[in-house]
């Protein structure tokens, strides 16, 4: 269920994008990129890398590559170690499965019978061989188009940071609340919690120090706590009130104190720290209320609770995309050294604004620079499922 607003202004025909500031300019913007992608990286614990791109002394030859897969941009260049822990959570949530259990609607997905012997060659896989993990996603998928010509938009997210306390101090104020009983009535909108009408039920399930913390909490989905004993926690996405998404950013655009080329999470957050007085009545236009659970491990879950993979990771409708595959992801005018992203990732989780059969919201990590990234993310391009290979050719062009 994680989505940044960003996105949602998006879905609603607002653009998204950094209203970049004329003192930060260029250089800074790219450095802050260049350091991210190399953290992204590091996190998925393989030798460094520029954009995500493998170093081009690793690059294997055209003649190397199942032929199927050298119309894919970039497929050589990218380190598909990478994917490799991401294709591994989807494995976990195989193996938990009952036989002959589809991924999803798109039939060339296969069930899970067709995904065991995968799962059994991925669990054997070298950490950090980009030349293995290249040869096992040729040997055992291959691509399917199923962005039909078409491009989209493409958003992105990240995991936040709160500080909490599990008592109410005067500096930290503003609950956080478990996930309510619906009962016949349903469940009240953002107003009414916010003016009392979960007050003094038990179910605070802790308190943070600022309130649009825990506003862009609800936005992203999920986070992290540094509590005040020291501790930190995971927060994670347990219910939603039932009320429609209205994206705040309209309202700012509306109002005149943006355009929607300026509009971007962080423009939305600074506009709400700007105006103190107004910024909860703005925060309520959106009646969607989220309700969080607390686990004791860090990192971010997306759909299936699987634990997201930074740069890896990718939030899609699965109304159109199955939940759990590979995608070979191709984008332009992403917020990166030279603008494109050509990478494998993993449909892991979905959201709100996440709507249509090319669409996406990809995982940036944890920290300020994932938040900068995923903040002003706006890119266009599409996507190229890859299916199990052992499915017949028949089943899967019928997806």
């Amino acid at each position: 269920m994680l989505v940044a607003e960003c996105a949602m202004a998006a879905a609603a025909g607002v653009a998204c994008a950094r209203d970049v500031r004329k003192a930060a300019g260029h250089g800074l913007r790219m450095a802050l990129m260049g350091g991210l992608l190399a953290t992204l990286a590091a996190c998925a614990g393989t030798a460094p890398t520029v954009d995500g791109q493998r170093r081009t002394a690793q690059r294997p030859t055209w003649d190397q590559v199942s032929p199927d897969f050298r119309h894919l941009a970039g497929w050589i260049d990218d380190d598909h170690a990478q994917a490799v822990p991401a294709v591994q959570r989807t494995c976990g949530w195989v193996k938990n499965q009952p036989p002959g259990k589809s991924l999803g609607q798109l039939r060339a997905a296969g069930t899970t019978d067709d995904w065991r012997a995968i799962c059994a060659a991925a669990r054997d896989l070298p950490p950090g061989d980009s030349e293995a993990a290249r040869r096992f996603f040729e040997t055992f998928f291959t691509p399917r188009d199923v962005s039909n010509g078409e491009n989209g938009l493409f958003t992105g997210y990240y995991e936040i940071e709160l500080h909490g306390s599990w008592t109410r101090t005067e500096r930290y104020n503003v609950p956080l609340y478990r996930m309510p009983s619906r009962g016949k009535n349903g469940l009240p909108s953002r107003a009414r919690i916010e003016n009392g009408a979960l007050k003094g039920k038990g179910l605070e399930l802790m308190w943070v120090d600022d309130p649009v913390d825990a506003f862009f909490l609800e936005i992203q989905g999920s986070g992290r706590a540094v509590m005040a004993d020291g501790s930190v926690v995971g927060i994670h996405y347990a219910g939603q009130n039932g009320h429609s998404y209205y994206p705040i950013g309209r309202h700012i655009i509306d109002i005149g104190d943006a355009t929607p080329e300026q509009m971007s999470l962080q423009t939305i957050r600074r506009w709400l720290k700007e105006h103190p007085a107004e910024a909860q009545r703005v925060m309520n236009l959106n009646p969607s209320y989220v309700f969080f659970k607390v686990k004791p491990e860090v990192g971010a879950r997306g759909a299936r609770n699987m634990e997201l993979t930074p740069g890896r990771s990718l939030a899609v409708d699965a109304e159109h995309i199955p939940l759990g595959v590979p995608l070979w992801l191709e984008v332009r005018d992403a917020p990166v050294p030279g603008g494109a992203i050509n990478r494998l990732v993993m449909a892991q989780d979905t959201g709100g604004a996440i709507k249509g059969p090319v669409r996406g919201d990809l995982f940036w990590g944890h920290g300020p620079q994932a938040e900068e990234g995923a903040g002003v993310m706006k890119a266009r391009g599409h996507y190229t499922m890859l299916a199990p290979r052992n499915l017949s050719v028949e089943t899967a062009q019928r997806k």
